[in-house]
């Protein structure tokens, strides 16, 4: 019997995808008891349980997902190589796992990406948008983008993109009801409406008259998880709020929304792509990266956005 340490992964990875011995048998020449026992032998050098087993079919345990995963990015990153040898060129293929910020990354991330993809036929997109910070190491994503100060990790690289300006703004119909703001000690007073906080402090981000950033605690009247929901409830009356112009600048320019305390405006975010430091970037990677960096370039006026 070998004991090669690369025994049993063929099998494990099949029948963890059909979930069942006996369909990852037929595709590899095998019975499904020969399929369950190389699996039994994988699960028995690595340790751990990789498969829950019943009558009916198979299912990853919380390891075996895990395992899977890397699994099949191992055996993708052989086949690149392989690509490579034969071709002489790293052809961009497999999945790249991508994760935006909600509005941001749907409004103005996400475009040149599906352009992208329909450049290089091999290439498979998997995007999600959200305002939790994941764990891009530990999650498998292969590319991040993130607004907002990143802290020292060894374990990923960051380029900048940008930055992102922020205002505070009210619609008329809402000074007129509720009265002008006067002051920043007025937002303990007024409706402001916030993102998802996480249990964290209610506050905002203002520049004082030496030009430091301070924050500034604000009375919360509505909570709201995404951003441009954020923006109708402003549109719509329900408060003030703190936004990014690149989300606002329309609605400034029109006059559906007006800026207040715009003394105290000016603190600038962020805009980063993020992506996990390795010897080796993967065709598919180093694409989307050199995407959105060309993409900051060429529109200095959504990624470097100031004051309207």
């Amino acid at each position: 019997m070998s004991d090669s340490r690369f025994d049993g992964i063929q099998e494990f990875v099949l029948a963890a995808q059909l979930q069942s011995f006996t369909a990852a048998g037929l595709q590899l020449g095998l019975t499904s008891s020969g399929v369950g026992k190389a699996v039994t032998r994988l699960e028995r050098r690595v340790g751990v349980k990789l498969l829950h087993r019943t009558t009916r079919k198979l299912s990853l345990t919380n390891e075996g997902e895990a395992y899977l995963a890397s699994c099949m990015r191992a055996m993708e990153d052989l086949g690149n190589t392989e690509n490579f040898l034969s071709t002489g060129h790293a052809e961009p293929r497999g999945q790249v796992r991508i994760d935006l910020p909600g509005a941001f990354g749907r409004r103005h991330i996400a475009p040149a990406l599906i352009s992208l993809a329909t450049q290089y036929s091999q290439l498979d997109l998997a995007m999600t948008f959200g305002d939790r910070t994941v764990d891009i190491v530990s999650e498998g994503v292969d590319l991040a983008v993130r607004i907002g100060d990143l802290r020292d990790d060894p374990e990923l690289v960051a380029r900048r993109l940008g930055e992102q300006y922020l205002v505070i703004c009210a619609s008329p119909k809402y000074l007129e009801r509720r009265g002008s703001v006067d002051g920043k000690e007025s937002l303990l007073e007024h409706d402001c409406i916030i993102g998802w906080r996480k249990g964290l402090r209610a506050a905002w981000l203002l520049k004082d008259a030496q030009g430091q950033v301070e924050y500034q605690d604000v009375r919360v009247r509505h909570e709201l998880g995404d951003g441009e929901m954020m923006v109708q409830g402003v549109l719509a009356g329900c408060g003030i709020s703190q936004l990014p112009t690149w989300l606002v600048h329309d609605h400034l320019r029109s006059g559906t929304l007006v800026t207040v305390l715009d003394d105290f405006a000016g603190v600038t975010m962020p805009i980063h792509v993020i992506w996990p430091r390795t010897r080796y970037i993967q065709p598919k990677v180093r694409v989307a990266i050199d995407a959105l960096l060309s993409l900051a370039e060429e529109h200095s006026d959504i990624f470097m956005c100031g004051k309207v």
